[in-house]
């Protein structure tokens, strides 16, 4: 899922035409020379006793980070009609510089997370809207391979069904961040994206929008996927993910197609364990009747779909449910490496072709660790021996092996879920 946040108010008029002074001052070592439109700055008066020259401010330093990107992109073939369209009126945006910091102490559990993704209003919304999708959208299905709820269930993820994209330029959102500089290399490559777009004509400056991260349209598409993905699916010379909804889902489709998704297979389905399952074999991938073979049912008794190479997930642990799930579950990770939005994906369109709700009830006794008591357990469990990687907060492959490690130590059920009782054991 991404963020979203409204702009700051306009920067002063001036900012523009500082970007080309300072082009032009930073320009003299490797630069080709800049036309300044604006006039030379003096240079500071000297007198007996100078004081230390004051920090240029941060206006300024993101005026000359701008101005240095600008070179890097015209070398790169974006013409001066494009740099002025973008960078004219650019702005820094505080607001993302703090959520691009932002760490979240607390998390949320996947049902509290699941339980706004796949509530009833969403389910119902959705399925009002797919019922009302142009003729144009019916032939996406058949084209790429991928259902239309999946399709629709993305929509609704990102964007509530275009409700809202986001309300951020997408050229000062990525600009920012560059400025930022936490994550510079990768924004401004989605930046030279941002231009490159802007340049094609698919749209206009002031209509490329969305979220404080560079995530853009119906479908929050980040610059570089729609310069590959993107799809003009109504023919009309454009590739609009804002406002034209056949492109929206060809695009959509386009990039799972192209990222793995297998015509015909489901994305997964919610099962029933044997009892006395080892749950540490959960991340074995083997094919489905190879599961079948080993006492794993559907919960409706029905023979397990035909998954070549299905994986177990138990997002909640031993005590919740259990999914099977396939390719194409990973596929819809590659649009968003969140276990919890892809499991969000998945419910939601099920729910939107007419299918179940999970059946399995969730263990919602248990709270979710937050980041610093989930950082205090892998520091713990390392310290026991039981290896979790670099202590950081954040649950991965190395820490789930770590608790499912201590757990078989203990005899416990090794589902490699984090506890607050496990915590409380282990200190």
């Amino acid at each position: 899922m991404h963020t979203h946040s409204r702009p700051s108010p306009q920067a002063p008029r001036w900012v523009a035409p500082a970007l080309l002074t300072l082009a032009a001052l930073g320009g003299c070592a490797s630069a080709p020379p800049v036309e300044a439109l604006a006039p030379v700055i003096p240079a500071p008066v000297v007198v007996a006793a100078p004081a230390p020259e004051p920090e240029i401010d941060s206006v300024a330093k993101f005026a000359r980070w701008v101005a240095e990107f600008s070179v890097s992109a015209r070398a790169a073939g974006i013409t001066e009609a494009t740099l002025h369209q973008a960078f004219d009126t650019v702005r820094l945006i505080p607001h993302v510089i703090t959520s691009d910091k932002a760490q979240p102490e607390f998390t949320r559990t996947v049902w509290a997370y699941l339980d706004t993704a796949v509530s009833p209003q969403r389910v119902a919304r959705g399925q009002t809207r797919m019922r009302n999708l142009p003729v144009e959208v019916d032939g996406v299905p058949g084209r790429y391979g991928v259902p239309m709820e999946i399709l629709a269930a993305i929509w609704g993820m990102e964007s509530n069904y275009g409700s809202f994209m986001g309300d951020i330029p997408t050229i000062d959102a990525l600009a920012t961040l560059g400025f930022e500089g936490r994550r510079e290399d990768w924004a401004r490559g989605q930046l030279l994206a941002a231009l490159k777009i802007l340049q094609s004509g698919d749209i206009a400056r002031v209509d490329m929008i969305g979220s404080w991260a560079g995530a853009m349209g119906q479908t929050q598409f980040l610059p570089s996927n729609y310069l590959a993905y993107a799809v003009d699916a109504d023919g009309d010379g454009r590739r609009d993910i804002w406002g034209s909804l056949p492109d929206v889902m060809a695009s959509t489709a386009n990039f799972l197609t192209r990222s793995g998704w297998q015509r015909g297979q489901p994305w997964g389905v919610e099962v029933r364990l044997p009892t006395g399952f080892d749950y540490a074999r959960a991340d074995t991938s083997q094919p489905a009747s190879n599961w079948a073979a080993e006492g794993v049912q559907s919960m409706d008794g029905e023979t397990l779909p035909a998954l070549t190479n299905g994986t177990l997930l138990l997002p909640a642990g031993a005590r919740g449910p259990v999914f099977l799930v396939g390719v194409n579950f990973r596929t819809i990770l590659r649009y968003n490496n969140s276990t919890s939005y892809a499991l969000g994906v998945s419910l939601l369109a099920q729910r939107l072709a007419g299918g179940p709700a999970v059946q399995t009830a969730w263990p919602r006794d248990l709270q979710a660790l937050t980041r610093t008591q989930l950082k205090n357990l892998q520091t713990a469990l390392n310290t026991r021996g039981f290896d979790s990687g670099t202590p950081d907060g954040i649950m991965g492959p190395a820490t789930r092996s770590g608790i499912r490690d201590y757990q078989r130590s203990l005899s416990l059920p090794a589902d490699g879920y984090p506890t607050l009782e496990l915590l409380q054991r282990l200190q």
